[in-house]
């Protein structure tokens, strides 16, 4: 009995002892890789490495065309300043979204003006980093550049074209010769130009007299003459394109010009006349021979490409995709040669002639 009892006390006291211990602690669950982590734009390295691997010869149609070094636009960072004209801000726009959509995190300031403004804030002010312009640089910006210890690089882009529109119940305009052409914007009725044409007033619409469109007309057409077609009667000048699209179209008489790319949204209600027997289209535009066409470029300078590595990523992201995204827009694309020349001067302005003579012997 006596045995009995102390065998149960003895079980009383260990159970006591063992519900007295701490309880474990949890299980640690170790993962077998390592957390994802979220790229911050803030954490990207501050300049692009240097490209190592050298640019080689594209193996498509175009035969011995130039490929830039790659740019990842998520890795691209700092600031960019771009102004110029506003015809080629769709283009320019275009190729900014896909910057974007691609990554990059920065912030891209664009001031749509004009070919003159922008070129004075790149090279008389010094605050654009890129100028784009639907004409050559002259010799008076090139020696505000100088001033500002800049020298312009010139990038073809691309070719536009200045269409002559009517309105879509024209049905006697087709083709004007420039002598046609030039009369119609300064006569006072259609059958004052050609008697077969109805006797009704010619409605113009035209762009402001400070525009590169109006300034481009007047040398193609009026061989640099402004006079006429700034006395001309019964002539609407705007500084909107959208203005002189909707003064066409709500007028049967009417006439206008302004940049291809403002014709395919609006071709249901627009015709679109020929000049000397050539269209504007992307046939003409290649080998030169419409009237009316006109240069794309982007303009910068070999130190700021140098300085600010975003805007060399952003000048190489743009020659390396314009071809996909300019017909869409409305423009006509550069030739290969155009566009190769291009390439190789942002080559040598980064520093990298070797690649463009890797390039070359292969």
């Amino acid at each position: 009995m006596e045995r009995r009892a102390c065998v149960l006390i003895l079980f009383v006291l260990l159970f006591a002892g063992c519900s007295s211990q701490p309880n474990p602690p949890a299980a640690t669950i170790t993962p077998t890789q390592p957390p994802v982590q979220n790229k911050s734009v803030n954490s990207l390295p501050k300049e692009q490495p240097t490209p190592t691997t050298p640019v080689a010869v594209k193996k498509t149609t175009d035969e011995g065309s130039i490929k830039l070094p790659e740019v990842d636009p998520l890795e691209v960072e700092g600031d960019i300043n771009i102004a110029g004209s506003s015809t080629v801000f769709p283009l320019l726009k275009t190729i900014y979204d896909r910057f974007i959509e691609e990554g990059y995190g920065n912030s891209i300031n664009i001031e749509s003006v004009s070919s003159t403004a922008g070129l004075k804030l790149f090279c008389q002010e010094g605050k654009a980093d890129i100028a784009n312009s639907t004409r050559r640089i002259n010799n008076e910006e090139v020696k505000a550049c100088a001033a500002k210890g800049r020298t312009p690089i010139e990038f073809r882009v691309g070719t536009d074209a200045l269409v002559v529109a009517v309105n879509k119940e024209n049905d006697f305009l087709t083709n004007v010769t420039l002598k046609e052409l030039a009369a119609i914007f300064t006569a006072e009725k259609w059958s004052d130009v050609n008697p077969k044409w109805p006797n009704e007033r010619i409605k113009r619409f035209v762009r402001d007299p400070e525009s590169v469109s109006f300034n481009f007309f007047v040398e193609r057409v009026f061989n640099n003459d402004i006079k006429p077609l700034l006395n001309s009667l019964n002539t609407k000048f705007s500084r909107s394109d959208g203005d002189l699209i909707d003064g066409v179209i709500g007028n049967k008489y009417a006439i206008s010009f302004f940049s291809y790319a403002y014709y395919p949204e609006n071709a249901q209600e627009l015709k679109v006349i020929s000049i000397e027997g050539i269209a504007p289209n992307t046939e003409s535009a290649k080998n030169g021979k419409y009237p009316l066409n006109r240069p794309l470029f982007l303009y910068s300078d070999a130190n700021i490409i140098s300085k600010k590595p975003q805007v060399a990523a952003f000048i190489n992201f743009y020659l390396s995709h314009v071809n996909e995204e300019i017909v869409n827009v409305g423009y006509f694309p550069p030739s290969q040669k155009e566009l190769d020349e291009a390439k190789v001067k942002l080559l040598k302005a980064m520093g990298l002639e070797r690649l463009v003579m890797q390039t070359n012997k292969s």
